[in-house]
């Protein structure tokens, strides 16, 4: 052990906070914090990710003292006891090395690392350090699986027969990307990502498995190259017990779940749902012990669900520290690790590095078994730059957010009218096999890094700003959207662009049933002040650029397209109304006229806002002429997908009362978003019963949208739906 771990070690008294950071602030980071927050005895201090204007909004909203932007500074400039590192799991090893060896317990998130070879030499310097090395197999701690896990080692199921573990959940990225995430960049990283949730789970039920039969079907061919098996089917013994690993990522109704067949009963498990159900046979009578075991398994399922309810509802008013069962999952998870530092303790080994390790072994195990061919691997940022043609002239049209909806179309048509054009993505998540062109270039960077732009810009006379971050609070709206947009024109004005062209949204203004007629001269909402945080972040932008258009000359022109819909775009679109699955709860009656626009004359009305002249200054709404409401959208969509839907056609006021009760207990509890009052007229805004004259549009970009009930209904819905219907055969 080395004095610095020493010292670190010996500064956990048990007054003395652990002192935490948070390395990665992506999605699950938010859920680290919180557990964090609620584990007795630890101070969580300080995060960091390599985009450091990420990593200073998730602090500011957990209200966390340092941000950073490398761990190797973090780690020298902020006294810390542990680590949660969240990154992608191509990172775990080199940034749990580098903390272990700086002294500091760490806690990883599964996968532990991509090899055994890797977990092995972390395990091993954890321990000559003197170290806890952690893995959260979160799933492990869910009330559910806590009950399954007690039946099975207590015996009170006898000696188990069976076990069916079924993850059937779809994995979005394989159609909608990022492509250059992780899971995709080589088919078996799927089964490194996922797997480790039934693995970890096998093996603490059952123990190792033997010889595995694995059959990995369903291959996909993304547009980054890579090859992905959307299903795999494992069969493997441990001892006398048979079992069966079901995974499916393409779209279908999510299921996942335990099966336990013993001796002496039955268990199963739904770990969304958070139940664990027991099955066992009474003394009585065939016909009479089937209907007690009936009414026992319903009664067993509505306590629980009861309590599922009641802890989520009781931690959302604080009176217990609980959430929903994800949540809780990962905090009782936290809290085992902590506790083990704290009482000097071996760690729980649903968690122990250890077992993080025999995880991945059989994972690894699992994909050799399967024989698919794994030796290419995109890297990262650079899938199909090889085959990639080189430019035939300069670019001079610069698209930021080109890997979005309406980006990859806008530079599909750019490069069909012959311009030579720059998309700026934060990976590589442009379809390249569809722009295999040699008047376009992909780079990367970040819109909220100066220099980034800067570089985008050389040689740059148009810029396309479509970019837009995924953001939830409001704070992170402003660190990720408002304020990168300020700087988009700052540079667009030092790099003396000819236009740039801002893609707002018609959400921006008010368009209830006392909208009327809107037109660009109508002003934006108001009251946007009390709209959903997408709708103002889009309008704080506007007024930023308007007003440097104004001051500074700015050469600006503003598009706010409508309900974008078309190839590329889901079918399931929430301009419509509400979907989880096959419900879909409309936005009021549905007999209106909703203001749709296909995607290919979004961007064809794009291309002419750098092509018409004297529109500096301008802003053009794009709305096609009112065809279809909500009932036939949904209509068209249930019978070219041949889908049956459950639509419920749901007044205001019901989705407004919802809200405004999930902000009363936001008050109570004194929630950082309780300053947002909801907004009744936010809500009757998304039934979209304004009538928008887009004769300006029309005249002076001279725009000729499809204005034809098929042809808006085969592109809009029925080129849509092809992608998710092709996924599900």
């Amino acid at each position: 052990m080395t004095d610095n771990s020493m010292n670190r070690r010996a500064a956990i008294s048990a007054a003395a906070p652990i002192r935490t950071a948070i390395v990665g602030t992506g999605y699950i980071a938010e859920f680290h914090a919180r557990s964090i927050r609620e584990a007795a005895g630890v101070e969580l201090i300080a995060t960091c990710d390599a985009n450091l204007g990420r990593a200073q909004a998730f602090a500011g909203a957990w209200n966390i003292p340092r941000a950073f932007d490398s761990l190797s500074k973090m780690l020298k400039e902020a006294e810390i006891d542990c680590v949660h590192i969240l990154t992608p799991p191509d990172l775990h090893f080199s940034l749990a090395r580098q903390a272990l060896e700086a002294g500091v317990h760490v806690f990883l998130e599964k996968p532990m690392c991509t090899s055994a070879a890797e977990a092995d030499e972390l395990v091993a310097l954890a321990a000559e350090r003197g170290l806890y090395l952690g893995v959260s197999h979160n799933f492990l701690f869910s009330a559910a699986f806590q009950r399954l896990r007690e039946a099975v080692h207590s015996k009170e199921l006898g000696p188990i027969d069976h076990i069916t573990f079924n993850h059937f959940y779809e994995l979005g990225q394989i159609r909608f990307g990022p492509f250059d995430n992780w899971m995709l960049r080589n088919p078996g990283n799927v089964i490194l990502e996922t797997g480790p949730h039934l693995v970890s789970a096998l093996l603490d039920l059952a123990g190792a498995p033997e010889t595995l039969s694995v059959t990995a079907d369903r291959k996909v061919t993304l547009p980054n190259g890579a090859d992905i098996y959307r299903r795999w089917r494992v069969r493997t013994t441990v001892g006398r017990t048979a079992i069966d690993l079901n995974i499916n990522f393409a779209p279908g109704f999510p299921q996942r779940t335990i099966y336990v067949r013993g001796l002496f009963g039955s268990a199963l498990l739904d770990f969304d749902a958070d139940t664990c159900v027991i099955d066992q046979r009474t003394p009585l009578d065939v016909d009479f012990d089937r209907f007690k075991r009936s009414r026992g398994i319903a009664s067993q399922m509505r306590r629980q669900a009861i309590a599922v309810l009641a802890r989520y509802g009781l931690g959302k008013l604080k009176f217990v520290r609980r959430g929903n069962p994800y949540q809780n999952s990962i905090q009782d998870a936290t809290a085992a690790f902590y506790a083990a530092i704290r009482n000097g303790q071996p760690l729980d080994v649903r968690i122990a590095g250890r077992t993080g390790r025999d995880v991945i072994e059989h994972c690894v195990g699992i994909i050799e078994a399967s024989a698919i061919d794994t030796s290419v691997t995109m890297a990262a940022g650079a899938a199909g730059a090889a085959d990639r043609p080189a430019l035939a002239a300069p670019p001079t049209v610069l698209v930021l957010g080109g890997a979005g909806f309406i980006g990859k179309e806008l530079i599909s048509q750019l490069l069909a009218a012959g311009y030579c054009v720059r998309a700026m993505v934060r990976g590589s998540t442009l379809p390249l096999d569809e722009f295999k062109s040699d008047r376009l270039e992909v780079i990367r960077g970040n819109i909220g890094n100066r220099a980034d732009l800067e570089r985008a810009m050389a040689g740059i006379a148009f810029v396309y700003h479509l970019a837009h971050a995924p953001c939830k609070t409001w704070e992170e709206y402003l660190a990720n959207d408002v304020e990168p947009t300020r700087l988009v024109a700052e540079v667009c004005l030092a790099a003396d662009v000819k236009r740039l062209v801002y893609t707002g949204t018609i959400d921006s203004y008010y368009a209830g049933a006392k909208a009327g007629t809107i037109t660009e001269a109508t002003p934006l909402d108001p009251d946007i002040r009390r709209r959903n945080y997408y709708a103002r972040a889009k309008a704080a932008a506007e007024d930023i650029l308007t007003d440097m258009s104004r001051s500074r000359q700015l050469p600006l022109v503003i598009l706010r397209p409508g309900i974008v819909i078309g190839r590329g775009g889901g079918p399931f679109h929430w301009g419509v109304g509400r979907f989880s699955e096959n419900v879909c709860e409309v936005w009021g009656d549905g007999r209106n006229k909703l203001p749709f626009v296909l995607v290919s004359d979004v961007a064809a009305a794009l291309v002419r806002a750098i092509e018409v002249p004297g529109i500096e200054g301008k802003s053009f709404n794009l709305i096609d002429a009112p065809m279809l409401t909500a009932r036939d959208y949904l209509l068209e969509l249930q019978k070219r997908g041949d889908l049956k839907l459950n639509v419920l056609y749901q007044p205001i006021w019901k989705f407004y009362l919802t809200d405004l009760a999930k902000w009363t207990v936001k008050l109570l509890v004194r929630h950082p978003d309780r300053i947002r009052v909801p907004s009744y007229a936010d809500w009757e805004s998304r039934t979209q019963k304004a009538f928008f004259d887009c004769s300006k549009t029309r005249s002076e970009l001279n725009w000729t949208p499809a204005s034809d009930r098929t042809r808006m209904a085969d592109e809009g819905i029925g080129v849509a739906l092809q992608p998710w219907l092709e996924a599900i055969r």
